[in-house]
């Protein structure tokens, strides 16, 4: 019996977590096509900061939009919708005959990719124990990190292989296969249980909990039924009664953005170019980032149940300031350029087990079950807000001085570990009903 329940858990939080995968797809494959949308588009700098950003405008509506209607119709439903999305978009971009056909299908991506970084680790927080929450809502940041190593591989073999135009758009079209897995693979798994309770679909829990195997239905019925009825539970998301939770989805968004990783991420082709590197160096390069953010990632989802969020938070802090810290060097001095790729891996590892594998799990968790999905748009909304930014900013800023955006970047983490070390509560192995009671209006 214990195999079958590892099983069915598994399956169900693997097909959620696939809409991760996508997510760091979209993000990262922009990187291997934007010299290509350049000179085929002729973008200045301010167009291309456009273009980038104009898709992650699609991404900050769909975090927003997608809390209340999975609230109303549970993340398992509006996920399907969300695969669609994605398919769409994949197949859109790389038929785009111009640059405004583009930007419009990427919106639509950027729709998916805000939806499934609320609804996704919404569903798996809701089905998983208390003690092994942070791992497996962790997976759909693994699921990011493997999707974004794909993107770097995909875009590398592609340039090896295809030149020409058909080349970027090959790169923007591999998506719709996954994206069409993971249309199949959320046909088989239940709505969360927490969901189905709150909605007063008693029966419907009861057969959730038993096909999850997630533990005695009456035990954990009578926990879900209770959390109902609490104030903090109440079905909108209210200043009062959750201005803590809020407040700490806010800090944590912003600053994860403001570590620069998907400026980096997005320009990192550029990043390279200004140090003096060929495109094929530098798609080769970003294949070794990749792998070091998988492999940190891996050491952080490991680590993540054990030593708990804010320490690795703080960890992470301190490790990115300082490999922020020796990029801006580098380009400040306009010496070193071999120690870049060097000094961007640590970055990555420590951004990569630290924020990366903590932000989703922490959304998930501090927002009581009625709100949670309107909660963690909160947060995913800053997050793609400041993301698109960003965006638009990098190329601006950095065509004049490459240093700067790496000072500024550096500075926001030192900021941060005050902060977390200040304000931000251990979450690590409490369970979500017991979290709605002490995060409530504090």
């Amino acid at each position: 019996m214990e195999a079958g329940t590892s099983t069915l858990n598994r399956s169900a939080v693997g097909a959620a977590s696939l809409g991760g995968l996508l997510f760091g797809f979209d993000t990262a494959v922009i990187a291997g096509v934007t010299d290509a949308l350049r000179h085929t588009f002729h973008l200045s700098a301010a167009e291309l900061g456009a273009a980038v950003s104009a898709a992650l405008v699609g991404t900050l509506v769909g975090a927003l939009g997608a809390g209340p209607p999975g609230d109303r119709f549970g993340s398992r439903t509006m996920l399907y919708w969300i695969a669609g999305a994605y398919i769409v978009s994949a197949i859109g971009s790389a038929a785009a005959g111009g640059l405004a056909m583009l930007v419009a299908f990427r919106f639509i991506g950027g729709l998916a990719i805000g939806g499934s970084s609320v609804l996704a680790p919404v569903y798996i927080a809701e089905v998983s124990p208390a003690e092994r929450r942070g791992q497996l809502v962790g997976l759909f940041q693994l699921s990011i990190v493997i999707g974004i190593l794909a993107a770097y591989v995909s875009n590398f073999l592609i340039a090896r292989a295809i030149d020409g135009d058909l080349a970027w758009r090959i790169k923007l079209a591999v998506a719709a296969a996954p994206a069409l897995l993971f249309l199949l693979l959320l046909l088989r798994i239940p709505h969360s249980p927490r969901w189905l309770t709150q909605q007063g679909r008693i029966a419907e829990a009861s057969a959730a909990i038993r096909t999850l195997r997630m533990g005695d239905p009456e035990r954990l019925l009578a926990q879900f039924t209770a959390a109902a009825t609490t104030p903090g539970s109440h079905a909108r998301l209210s200043w009062a009664l959750h201005r803590r939770p809020i407040l700490l989805a806010i800090a944590l968004a912003l600053f994860n953005q403001l570590s620069g990783i998907n400026a980096i991420l997005y320009y990192l082709g550029d990043i390279f170019a200004a140090a003096g590197f060929n495109a094929v160096s530098a798609d080769l390069q970003a294949v070794a980032i990749g792998v070091a953010n998988l492999l940190a990632t891996l050491l952080g989802l490991a680590v993540i149940d054990r030593v708990g969020r804010k320490l690795l938070l703080l960890i992470g802090a301190i490790g990115t300031t300082l490999a922020l810290a020796a990029v801006a060097t580098i380009y400040t001095l306009g010496a070193g350029q071999m120690l870049l790729l060097p000094a961007l891996i640590a970055f990555i590892l420590f951004f990569a087990v630290s924020q990366g594998a903590v932000i989703w799990v922490y959304l998930s968790e501090i927002f009581p079950t009625a709100v949670r999905a309107r909660g963690q748009a909160i947060g995913s909304a800053t997050h793609w807000g400041m993301n698109a930014i960003l965006a638009f900013g990098f190329p601006i800023v950095a065509q004049y001085t490459q240093a700067l955006p790496f000072w500024l970047f550096a500075a926001a983490m030192l900021v941060q570990f005050v902060i977390v070390w200040r304000y931000f509560p251990e979450t690590r192995g409490i369970s979500l009903e017991r979290l709605e009671g002490t995060l409530e209006g504090k």
